[in-house]
Protein backbone atom coordinates (compact mmCIF):
# COMPACT_ATOMS: atom_id res chain seq x y z
CA UNK A 1 0.00 0.00 0.00
CA UNK A 2 1.38 3.12 -0.87
CA UNK A 3 1.38 5.99 1.79
CA UNK A 4 3.65 8.71 0.00
CA UNK A 5 2.88 11.15 -2.36
CA UNK A 6 5.01 12.97 -5.07
CA UNK A 7 2.98 15.06 -7.12
CA UNK A 8 5.19 16.61 -9.94
CA UNK A 9 1.82 17.08 -12.18
CA UNK A 10 1.86 20.89 -11.44
CA UNK A 11 3.04 23.66 -9.72
CA UNK A 12 -0.47 24.17 -9.25
CA UNK A 13 -1.14 21.26 -6.58
CA UNK A 14 0.32 22.87 -3.46
CA UNK A 15 -1.77 22.91 -0.37
CA UNK A 16 -2.18 26.60 1.40
CA UNK A 17 0.73 26.71 4.54
CA UNK A 18 -0.64 27.13 7.95
CA UNK A 19 0.25 30.92 7.72
CA UNK A 20 -2.03 30.83 4.60
CA UNK A 21 -4.86 29.81 6.69
CA UNK A 22 -4.14 31.87 9.61
CA UNK A 23 -3.69 34.93 7.32
CA UNK A 24 -7.04 34.23 5.10
CA UNK A 25 -8.53 33.32 8.91
CA UNK A 26 -7.54 36.74 10.21
CA UNK A 27 -7.97 39.20 6.98
CA UNK A 28 -9.32 42.29 6.92
CA UNK A 29 -12.35 42.14 4.05
CA UNK A 30 -15.30 44.29 2.83
CA UNK A 31 -17.12 43.94 -0.19
CA UNK A 32 -14.20 44.53 -3.38
CA UNK A 33 -17.26 45.18 -6.05
CA UNK A 34 -19.28 47.77 -3.72
CA UNK A 35 -16.54 49.89 -1.67
CA UNK A 36 -13.49 47.86 -2.33
CA UNK A 37 -11.67 45.25 0.17
CA UNK A 38 -9.25 46.79 2.38
CA UNK A 39 -6.62 43.56 1.92
CA UNK A 40 -7.02 43.40 -1.88
CA UNK A 41 -5.95 46.71 -2.41
CA UNK A 42 -3.13 46.49 0.09
CA UNK A 43 -2.26 43.54 -2.19
CA UNK A 44 -2.77 44.93 -5.26
CA UNK A 45 -0.53 47.68 -4.68
CA UNK A 46 2.19 45.95 -3.39
CA UNK A 47 2.13 43.27 -7.01
CA UNK A 48 2.35 47.12 -8.95
CA UNK A 49 5.10 48.38 -6.75
CA UNK A 50 7.17 45.41 -6.90
CA UNK A 51 6.23 44.97 -10.93
CA UNK A 52 7.40 48.93 -11.67
CA UNK A 53 3.79 49.38 -12.79
CA UNK A 54 0.91 51.86 -12.01
CA UNK A 55 -1.59 49.83 -10.76
CA UNK A 56 -2.86 46.52 -10.26
CA UNK A 57 -6.05 44.17 -10.39
CA UNK A 58 -6.61 40.55 -8.48
CA UNK A 59 -8.53 38.28 -11.00
CA UNK A 60 -9.23 34.25 -10.11
CA UNK A 61 -7.30 32.57 -12.45
CA UNK A 62 -4.30 33.65 -15.25
CA UNK A 63 -6.20 32.34 -18.47
CA UNK A 64 -9.17 35.11 -17.20
CA UNK A 65 -5.95 37.54 -16.75
CA UNK A 66 -4.63 37.25 -20.29
CA UNK A 67 -8.00 37.38 -22.01
CA UNK A 68 -8.50 40.53 -20.18
CA UNK A 69 -5.70 41.98 -21.12
CA UNK A 70 -6.07 40.90 -24.54
CA UNK A 71 -9.10 42.47 -24.75
CA UNK A 72 -8.52 46.04 -22.97
CA UNK A 73 -5.96 45.98 -25.60
CA UNK A 74 -7.52 44.46 -28.54
CA UNK A 75 -11.13 46.78 -27.97
CA UNK A 76 -12.05 46.62 -31.55
CA UNK A 77 -13.48 43.51 -32.47
CA UNK A 78 -11.59 42.05 -35.69
CA UNK A 79 -8.32 43.16 -34.05
CA UNK A 80 -5.17 41.07 -34.19
CA UNK A 81 -2.76 39.52 -31.81
CA UNK A 82 0.56 37.99 -32.41
CA UNK A 83 1.59 35.44 -30.34
CA UNK A 84 4.02 32.44 -30.13
CA UNK A 85 2.49 28.89 -31.54
CA UNK A 86 3.41 27.01 -28.48
CA UNK A 87 2.20 29.77 -26.14
CA UNK A 88 0.02 28.90 -23.28
CA UNK A 89 -2.57 31.87 -24.49
CA UNK A 90 -3.18 29.95 -27.82
CA UNK A 91 -2.78 26.30 -26.73
CA UNK A 92 -4.40 25.88 -23.26
CA UNK A 93 -7.20 29.37 -22.85
CA UNK A 94 -9.85 27.22 -24.62
CA UNK A 95 -9.54 30.42 -27.89
CA UNK A 96 -11.25 32.86 -25.38
CA UNK A 97 -9.85 35.39 -26.84
CA UNK A 98 -11.06 34.77 -30.32
CA UNK A 99 -14.34 33.02 -29.16
CA UNK A 100 -15.25 36.05 -26.56
CA UNK A 101 -13.46 38.28 -27.95
CA UNK A 102 -13.27 38.78 -31.55
CA UNK A 103 -9.71 38.58 -31.64
CA UNK A 104 -8.00 37.03 -34.20
CA UNK A 105 -4.86 35.29 -33.73
CA UNK A 106 -1.42 35.08 -35.47
CA UNK A 107 1.06 33.00 -34.41
CA UNK A 108 4.41 32.72 -35.15
CA UNK A 109 6.99 29.84 -34.50
CA UNK A 110 8.37 29.69 -30.99
CA UNK A 111 12.09 29.16 -30.94
CA UNK A 112 13.36 26.03 -28.30
CA UNK A 113 14.03 28.81 -25.97
CA UNK A 114 10.46 30.69 -26.06
CA UNK A 115 11.51 33.34 -27.96
CA UNK A 116 10.23 34.14 -31.24
CA UNK A 117 12.56 35.57 -34.04
CA UNK A 118 12.07 39.25 -34.25
CA UNK A 119 12.27 39.82 -37.88
CA UNK A 120 9.44 37.21 -38.20
CA UNK A 121 7.05 39.03 -35.77
CA UNK A 122 7.79 42.44 -38.04
CA UNK A 123 6.76 40.66 -41.05
CA UNK A 124 3.61 38.85 -38.90
CA UNK A 125 2.25 42.72 -38.45
CA UNK A 126 -0.45 43.55 -41.10
CA UNK A 127 0.26 46.76 -43.03
CA UNK A 128 -2.09 49.47 -43.20
CA UNK A 129 -2.84 49.00 -46.59
CA UNK A 130 -4.23 46.02 -45.90
CA UNK A 131 -7.11 47.07 -43.72
CA UNK A 132 -9.58 46.49 -46.31
CA UNK A 133 -9.11 42.80 -46.31
CA UNK A 134 -6.80 41.78 -42.74
CA UNK A 135 -7.58 42.01 -39.52
CA UNK A 136 -5.84 45.30 -37.14
CA UNK A 137 -2.84 44.20 -35.85
CA UNK A 138 -2.70 45.55 -32.46
CA UNK A 139 -1.07 43.92 -29.58
CA UNK A 140 2.30 41.19 -29.40
CA UNK A 141 2.14 38.31 -26.20
CA UNK A 142 4.95 37.08 -24.73
CA UNK A 143 5.24 34.30 -22.19
CA UNK A 144 7.62 34.37 -19.32
CA UNK A 145 8.93 31.76 -18.59
CA UNK A 146 7.63 29.75 -21.42
CA UNK A 147 6.17 26.87 -20.06
CA UNK A 148 5.79 24.58 -23.30
CA UNK A 149 9.33 25.14 -23.94
CA UNK A 150 10.45 23.54 -20.85
CA UNK A 151 10.10 26.61 -18.32
CA UNK A 152 12.32 28.66 -20.38
CA UNK A 153 13.25 32.22 -18.90
CA UNK A 154 12.77 35.32 -21.24
CA UNK A 155 15.40 37.76 -20.85
CA UNK A 156 15.16 41.45 -20.20
CA UNK A 157 17.41 42.46 -23.02
CA UNK A 158 15.31 40.57 -25.41
CA UNK A 159 11.81 41.96 -23.98
CA UNK A 160 13.06 45.17 -24.75
CA UNK A 161 13.33 44.51 -28.33
CA UNK A 162 10.03 43.25 -28.64
CA UNK A 163 9.02 46.22 -26.97
CA UNK A 164 11.10 48.28 -29.00
CA UNK A 165 9.36 47.16 -32.03
CA UNK A 166 6.08 47.36 -30.57
CA UNK A 167 6.51 51.01 -29.94
CA UNK A 168 7.86 51.28 -34.05
CA UNK A 169 4.68 50.60 -35.00
CA UNK A 170 2.17 51.37 -32.53
CA UNK A 171 0.97 48.13 -30.63
CA UNK A 172 1.03 46.86 -27.62
CA UNK A 173 3.19 44.14 -25.53
CA UNK A 174 1.54 41.89 -22.94
CA UNK A 175 3.45 39.57 -20.77
CA UNK A 176 1.79 36.43 -19.45
CA UNK A 177 4.18 35.98 -16.60
CA UNK A 178 2.23 33.07 -15.33
CA UNK A 179 6.40 32.06 -13.84
CA UNK A 180 8.08 35.42 -14.43
CA UNK A 181 8.73 35.36 -10.43
CA UNK A 182 11.02 31.92 -11.40
CA UNK A 183 12.40 34.12 -14.29
CA UNK A 184 13.57 36.77 -12.38
CA UNK A 185 15.33 34.05 -10.17
CA UNK A 186 16.62 31.66 -12.68
CA UNK A 187 18.36 35.00 -14.45
CA UNK A 188 18.94 37.19 -11.30
CA UNK A 189 17.09 40.27 -12.69
CA UNK A 190 14.17 42.13 -10.57
CA UNK A 191 11.31 41.24 -12.19
CA UNK A 192 10.14 44.69 -12.51
CA UNK A 193 13.10 44.97 -14.85
CA UNK A 194 11.86 41.52 -16.93
CA UNK A 195 8.65 43.20 -18.00
CA UNK A 196 9.94 47.30 -18.41
CA UNK A 197 9.12 47.02 -22.10
CA UNK A 198 5.65 45.86 -21.48
CA UNK A 199 2.29 47.79 -21.06
CA UNK A 200 0.70 45.01 -19.40
CA UNK A 201 1.43 42.35 -17.11
CA UNK A 202 -0.20 38.82 -15.79
CA UNK A 203 1.13 37.29 -12.84
CA UNK A 204 0.17 33.82 -11.57
CA UNK A 205 0.68 33.46 -7.69
CA UNK A 206 -0.80 29.59 -7.77
CA UNK A 207 1.86 28.52 -9.55
CA UNK A 208 5.42 28.97 -8.22
CA UNK A 209 4.57 31.53 -5.66
CA UNK A 210 2.45 28.47 -4.12
CA UNK A 211 -1.03 30.76 -3.34
CA UNK A 212 -4.53 28.44 -3.37
CA UNK A 213 -5.72 31.17 -5.92
CA UNK A 214 -5.70 33.46 -8.18
CA UNK A 215 -3.40 36.22 -10.92
CA UNK A 216 -2.93 39.76 -10.65
CA UNK A 217 -2.71 42.58 -14.16
CA UNK A 218 -0.77 45.12 -14.13
CA UNK A 219 -0.64 47.96 -16.11
CA UNK A 220 -1.18 51.45 -16.06
CA UNK A 221 -4.04 52.97 -14.15
CA UNK A 222 -6.04 53.69 -17.14
CA UNK A 223 -5.48 49.91 -18.16
CA UNK A 224 -6.47 48.71 -14.78
CA UNK A 225 -9.91 50.87 -14.93
CA UNK A 226 -10.81 49.00 -18.03
CA UNK A 227 -9.44 45.70 -16.83
CA UNK A 228 -11.70 45.64 -13.55
CA UNK A 229 -14.76 46.69 -15.96
CA UNK A 230 -13.98 43.61 -17.71
CA UNK A 231 -13.11 41.69 -14.93
CA UNK A 232 -17.06 42.53 -13.81
CA UNK A 233 -18.74 41.57 -17.36
CA UNK A 234 -16.57 37.92 -17.35
CA UNK A 235 -17.74 37.34 -13.77
CA UNK A 236 -14.75 37.94 -12.05
CA UNK A 237 -15.99 40.52 -10.01
CA UNK A 238 -15.85 38.75 -6.02
CA UNK A 239 -16.60 40.10 -2.94
CA UNK A 240 -14.61 39.19 0.01
CA UNK A 241 -11.70 38.64 -1.93
CA UNK A 242 -9.40 39.97 0.60
CA UNK A 243 -9.27 36.35 2.00
CA UNK A 244 -7.48 34.84 -1.18
CA UNK A 245 -5.05 37.82 -0.78
CA UNK A 246 -4.22 37.43 2.41
CA UNK A 247 -2.97 33.65 1.61
CA UNK A 248 -1.39 35.58 -1.82
CA UNK A 249 0.37 38.06 0.20
CA UNK A 250 2.01 35.17 2.83
CA UNK A 251 2.62 33.61 -0.72
CA UNK A 252 4.70 36.14 -2.22
CA UNK A 253 6.67 37.41 1.48
CA UNK A 254 8.26 33.66 1.74
CA UNK A 255 7.68 31.90 -0.91
CA UNK A 256 9.89 33.82 -3.61
CA UNK A 257 12.98 33.44 -1.99
CA UNK A 258 12.29 29.17 -2.21
CA UNK A 259 12.51 29.59 -5.98
CA UNK A 260 15.93 29.24 -6.67
CA UNK A 261 15.59 26.20 -4.56
CA UNK A 262 12.58 24.79 -6.77
CA UNK A 263 15.26 25.35 -9.67
CA UNK A 264 18.30 23.60 -7.97
CA UNK A 265 16.09 20.56 -7.49
CA UNK A 266 14.84 20.29 -10.77
CA UNK A 267 18.49 20.34 -11.91
CA UNK A 268 19.36 17.35 -9.88
CA UNK A 269 16.16 15.66 -10.98
CA UNK A 270 17.16 16.20 -14.58
CA UNK A 271 20.58 14.80 -13.80
CA UNK A 272 19.12 11.78 -12.47
CA UNK A 273 16.74 11.03 -15.43
CA UNK A 274 19.97 10.82 -17.41
CA UNK A 275 21.42 8.09 -15.58
CA UNK A 276 17.90 5.93 -17.02
CA UNK A 277 18.70 4.28 -20.42
CA UNK A 278 15.11 4.30 -21.46
CA UNK A 279 14.98 8.24 -20.98
CA UNK A 280 16.62 11.03 -22.26
CA UNK A 281 16.46 14.59 -21.22
CA UNK A 282 18.30 17.55 -21.87
CA UNK A 283 19.50 19.17 -18.99
CA UNK A 284 20.86 22.25 -19.64
CA UNK A 285 17.57 23.36 -21.25
CA UNK A 286 16.42 23.20 -17.47
CA UNK A 287 16.68 26.59 -16.28
CA UNK A 288 13.73 26.93 -13.46
CA UNK A 289 11.43 24.38 -11.94
CA UNK A 290 10.28 22.48 -14.86
CA UNK A 291 11.95 19.28 -16.49
CA UNK A 292 10.53 17.56 -19.51
CA UNK A 293 11.80 14.25 -20.63
CA UNK A 294 11.48 11.97 -23.52
CA UNK A 295 11.08 7.83 -23.55
CA UNK A 296 13.57 6.45 -25.87
CA UNK A 297 11.54 5.03 -28.76
CA UNK A 298 13.64 2.13 -28.69
CA UNK A 299 11.75 1.08 -25.20
CA UNK A 300 8.22 0.34 -26.31
CA UNK A 301 7.19 2.39 -23.48
CA UNK A 302 4.36 5.29 -23.69
CA UNK A 303 4.39 8.55 -21.43
CA UNK A 304 0.72 7.61 -20.60
CA UNK A 305 1.63 3.59 -19.66
CA UNK A 306 4.95 5.25 -17.59
CA UNK A 307 2.55 7.91 -15.50
CA UNK A 308 0.03 5.26 -14.76
CA UNK A 309 2.88 3.21 -13.68
CA UNK A 310 4.27 5.78 -11.55
CA UNK A 311 0.79 5.99 -9.80
CA UNK A 312 1.31 2.74 -8.02
CA UNK A 313 4.63 4.55 -6.14
CA UNK A 314 2.11 7.63 -4.83
CA UNK A 315 4.11 9.71 -8.22
CA UNK A 316 1.71 11.92 -10.00
CA UNK A 317 3.16 13.07 -13.91
CA UNK A 318 1.86 14.30 -16.43
CA UNK A 319 2.14 13.22 -19.83
CA UNK A 320 2.91 16.03 -22.66
CA UNK A 321 2.88 14.27 -25.77
CA UNK A 322 2.68 10.80 -26.77
CA UNK A 323 6.34 10.20 -26.11
CA UNK A 324 7.08 12.91 -23.17
CA UNK A 325 6.41 13.84 -19.68
CA UNK A 326 6.79 16.92 -17.80
CA UNK A 327 7.49 17.17 -14.11
CA UNK A 328 7.01 20.34 -12.28
CA UNK A 329 9.14 21.03 -9.06
CA UNK A 330 7.42 23.51 -6.49
CA UNK A 331 8.45 23.80 -2.92
CA UNK A 332 6.73 21.26 -1.05
CA UNK A 333 8.57 18.68 -3.16
CA UNK A 334 11.55 18.12 -1.00
CA UNK A 335 14.58 16.50 -2.49
CA UNK A 336 14.15 13.16 -1.19
CA UNK A 337 10.96 13.59 -2.78
CA UNK A 338 12.94 13.89 -5.94
CA UNK A 339 15.16 10.95 -5.56
CA UNK A 340 12.57 8.98 -4.24
CA UNK A 341 10.20 10.10 -7.89
CA UNK A 342 14.00 9.05 -9.73
CA UNK A 343 13.81 5.55 -7.81
CA UNK A 344 10.14 4.76 -8.62
CA UNK A 345 10.61 5.85 -12.24
CA UNK A 346 13.23 3.15 -12.58
CA UNK A 347 11.09 0.69 -11.07
CA UNK A 348 8.38 1.66 -13.09
CA UNK A 349 9.89 1.20 -16.26
CA UNK A 350 11.10 -2.38 -15.20
CA UNK A 351 7.73 -3.14 -14.13
CA UNK A 352 6.40 -2.14 -17.58
CA UNK A 353 9.21 -4.01 -19.66
CA UNK A 354 8.93 -7.46 -17.12
CA UNK A 355 4.82 -7.29 -18.54
CA UNK A 356 6.34 -6.84 -21.81
CA UNK A 357 8.76 -9.85 -22.23
CA UNK A 358 6.29 -12.00 -20.55
CA UNK A 359 3.27 -11.29 -23.18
Amino acid sequence: MVTRTVDLRSDTVTKPTEAMRAAMASADVDDDVLSGDPTAQRFEEEVARIMGKEAAVFVPSGTMGNLISVLVHCEVRGSEVILGDDSHIHIYENGGISSIGGVHPRTVKNNPDGTMDIDRIEAAIRHPDGALYYPTTRLICLENTHANCGGRCITAEYTDRVGKLARKHGLKLHIDGARIFNASAALGVPVHRLVQAADSVSVCLSKGLGAPVGSVIVGTKDFITKARRLRKTLGGGMRQIGVLCAAAYVALQDNVVKLEDDHRKAKIFADGLKEIKQLSVDASSVETNMVFFNINESSMISSISLCEALEKFGVLAMPASSTSVRVVIHYQISESDVHYALTSIKQAIQEILAVGTTK
